[in-house]
Order: structure tokens, then C-alpha cells, then sequence
């Protein structure tokens, strides 16, 4: 197993970079990830964010490009990043800057939201690695302001979430428009059979690596549910919150009318909160992830599609004031503490109607959650579900406990201890373009 960075043989400028960037140990993903890519391969990845895969598909990327000697052409990068999301394109175009420091090489990042001028300006003096959200690069290269055909290099992050929100149809589009001798990555949380097609569809006999989220989870966050009414959930984040270990917090809602209520509410009680959700602009989402990331706001409350991939450090709790609908979006969740090998504490509300939810997500990470100390309410009949059993723990419904409409005050909860296709196909799963862009400017 590889230990370290030097192992890889990347240029001197690359070493030097992480080096500064204070990395020392490869993760997993990037340990097993990156000598494949250096020796040209194909590879299908499965991870979730904090796991390290951005500079799993970095490092490969900035040592191929590292030593080209051509001139840079104008509209045409040698390597295209496609993210799901503008938080996420942002994201990894800080990343790519902070580790080709000392190249010499350029990168950009377009997105929609913004107004395309500067983005065009950009792509024409020429760049080496574009990073781009599918609705806002088909737009642009439709308008004639960007080649793809020079791109060497094609990744694909976050494709779960790419087809969730509708951009399936425009990533094959993208794809078939690009080098057909590229290198092609992919990288997603999950594998469904839809994502498994489109990996089949571009991927030329790739390998595969595979990073169980799971065991993050399990072994590295502190998990905790609370049973509360619906209309019990507000109170009982301030009395959390109330706990100053909670220093830096992120608060998920199902949706952007939920994140608005809760971020006035916590605002009327003096705590220091931003909503991110799709209703915002792009300049009061980057206002408000910086407030974040720097510690002049304490509370972040985000929907799903809005956070999924913010990776900021430091992330003391996590706090489901919804559950999610889908179990895997809990995983990514509460991945967003535990970062870079630090524990992290999870608190999830579960009300009534929500008892469906925790029962897949339990099933999903194959443990129960416990249950905090002072929660609100008591197991009802239908019991809870222990990993892999539908009917209950021991196969009987928890009893139910009587009588109990009051709730004590929680708990204190501290810092926690070659013959694969390529390009594009006719069928199409996604929607069209105009339902993809306005889906990336959701997000």
C-alpha cells in the first residue's frame, strides 16, 4: 500500500505544492486511484466527498499536463471537469489552482448563475483545465465559444447527482463532443443501474476503485437521534445549540422553505446563521459559504442539492432537522463532519412521519441509530428496525411508553470523542438541455 506522495513519482512544482498544502499520506482513494490514472487507465470510482477524490483526479491531471511545451489554444482546454453543482465547480477549481501553484498552466471555472462575459473571456486567451457545470458548457459551446474535441482528460463528478438533476442527456453530449482517445474518470457516491449504464456507455475497460462510505458512517461520526413532534423540532436545535461545543454547524432541511424558516428562527435567537439553497443568488452563496468556512457565521442551514459537495473543514456536528428521503443522501449528510480523518458528531430529528426514513437509513448503514439521551418521545408500536430485519429488532414492536408529553432538556451534546463505447447514444434518460440548466441553477 502506497504511504506517501512521493511514491507516485509526480513532477518537483506537484510535490512542492502538496508540500504546502500540508499533505503528507495519501487517502484511500487517492493511494489506490492515482497510479492507475498515471499509467493512462480508465477508472470508474466510488466514493463520496471527504473521502479525497478531488485530488485522487487532480494529481494525474496536473502531472500529464505538467510538462507540455505547445502553445495554449485559444477555446480549447486539454482537460475538462464536469461538477453537478456551482458550489462544487468552485470548489475544485480552488483546489486545482492551490496544487498547480508552481505550473505553469491555466484553469477557469464556468458555471451558470453568473453572466457568461467573463467565463467567454477566459475560455478565448486560452486555458489547460476547465471546470464546468454541464448546462452552462453546452450553452457556451453551442454559441461557438469553446472546442471540445483538444480535451485529453474528461471527469465526471458527482454522476449520481448529475442524474438526479437531470443532466444525464447533456453529459452524453458533452462526451461524444470530446477526443475520442481521451481518458475518461468517473467518480459517484453511489451506483445505480443508470449510472452504471452511463459508466459502461464511456468508459473504455475502466478500473474500478471503491471507497464504502459506509464505514465512514459507522466507525468515524458519532450518531444520535432524537424522537420529537414536528412542531417540537425548533426548540429543541436552540437548546442544542445552546451547547457552545457546538462551534461550527451544519443544519439540513428537505427544502428551501424549511432552511429559510429555521435560519429566521435561529436568527431570532441570537445565533449566527445563513440559509444556502437554490432560491439564493450566486453571489449570497458564496457570501455565505465564506461567512461559513471562516467562522463568522456559526450555523449553516442547507438543502441537499446545495450542499452536496462542500468541503469545508472543521465541521464540529451535523444536524438532520429533517431526514432525507433517500437513505443515501443521510451517508453524505453526515459526511460533511469527519473530514479528513477527524471524528464528527451527527444529530438527527425524527418525527412521526419520518420513522420510514430512519428505518432505511438504518438498514442502509446496517446499525441502529441511538437514541439521545433525553429524547422527546417514546418508540411506538411499530418498533425499530435492527440492520437487515424489517419486523423489529427481535422480531416484536418496542412497547410503547405512556403518557410522556413533556420533554426534558437534552443532554449535552459535546465534541464527540478497449471495447467499451464511448460517446454519445441516442436513448436518453435525462432531460433536455433547457430542464438541465435550469436544474443546475436550482442547485
Amino acid at each position: 500500500m502506497i504511504q506517501s506522495f512521493d511514491e507516485f513519482g509526480l513532477a518537483e512544482p506537484i510535490r512542492r505544492a502538496l508540500q504546502a498544502e500540508n499533505h503528507t499520506a495519501p487517502t484511500p482513494i487517492q493511494a489506490q486511484a492515482v497510479p492507475r490514472l498515471l499509467e493512462g487507465h480508465d477508472l470508474l470510482g466510488i466514493a463520496q466527498t471527504g473521502t479525497g477524490k478531488t485530488l485522487a483526479f487532480t494529481l494525474p491531471i496536473l502531472q500529464k499536463l505538467a510538462g507540455y511545451q505547445g502553445k495554449r489554444a485559444p477555446k480549447a482546454p486539454q482537460a475538462l471537469i464536469l461538477a453537478p453543482t456551482r458550489e462544487l465547480a468552485r470548489q475544485i477549481h480552488e483546489r486545482v489552482r492551490a496544487y498547480g501553484r508552481y505550473l505553469h498552466l491555466k484553469s477557469t471555472a464556468i458555471f451558470g448563475g453568473v453572466k457568461q462575459g467573463p467565463q467567454v473571456k477566459a475560455l478565448a486567451r486560452g486555458v489547460d483545465i476547465l471546470i464546468a457545470t454541464p448546462g452552462r458548457l453546452l450553452d457556451l459551446h453551442q454559441q461557438n465559444h469553446l472546442r471540445l474535441d483538444s480535451v485529453e482528460i474528461l471527469v465526471l463528478d458527482e454522476a449520481d447527482l448529475m442524474l438526479d438533476m437531470g443532466f444525464v442527456r447533456d453529459v452524453r453530449k458533452i462526451a461524444a463532443a470530446c477526443g475520442k482517445d481521451r481518458q475518461t474518470l468517473l467518480f459517484s457516491a453511489t451506483m445505480p443501474p443508470a449510472i452504471a449504464k452511463l459508466a459502461q456507455e464511456l468508459l473504455d475497460r475502466p478500473e474500478r476503485v471503491d471507497v464504502a462510505p459506509k464505514t465512514v458512517a459507522v466507525e468515524r461520526i458519532d450518531q444520535h437521534v432524537h424522537f420529537i413532534s414536528s412542531r417540537g423540532k425548533s426548540q429543541l436545535l436552540s437548546e442544542l445549540l445552546s451547547d457552545d461545543a457546538m462551534d461550527r454547524v451544519i443544519v439540513f432541511t428537505r427544502t428551501k422553505r424549511s432552511a429559510d424558516r429555521v435560519c429566521k428562527h435561529l436568527r431570532q435567537g441570537d445565533v449566527t446563521a445563513e440559509a444556502l439553497h437554490g432560491n439564493k443568488s450566486q453571489n449570497a452563496r458564496i457570501r455565505s459559504l465564506e461567512d461559513f468556512k471562516f467562522g463568522r457565521v456559526r450555523v449553516l442551514v442547507a438543502t441537499d442539492i446545495a450542499a452536496r459537495g462542500i468541503d469545508i473543514s472543521a465541521v464540529s456536528h451535523v444536524i438532520n432537522y429533517e431526514l432525507p428521503n433517500e437513505p443515501e443522501s443521510y451517508v453524505h449528510r453526515i459526511g460533511r463532519t469527519a473530514r479528513a480523518g477527524a471524528d464528527g458528531a451527527a444529530v438527527s430529528f425524527c418525527d412521526h412521519s419520518e420513522r420510514a426514513q430512519l428505518r432505511a437509513i438504518e438498514r442502509l448503514i446496517r446499525r441502529q441509530v441511538p437514541v439521545a439521551s433525553g429524547s422527546a418521545e417514546a418508540l411506538e408500536d411499530e418498533g425499530r428496525s435492527k440492520p437487515g430485519n424489517r419486523n423489529g429488532g427481535n422480531g416484536k414492536p418496542a412497547a410503547p411508553k405512556r403518557n410522556r408529553r413533556r420533554r426534558s432538556k437534552p443532554a449535552a451534546f459535546g465534541k464527540p470523542r478497449s471495447g467499451a463505447r464511448r460517446g454519445s447514444h441516442g436513448g436518453s434518460h435525462g432531460s433536455s438541455n433547457n430542464g438541465a440548466r435550469q436544474a443546475e441553477i436550482r442547485a
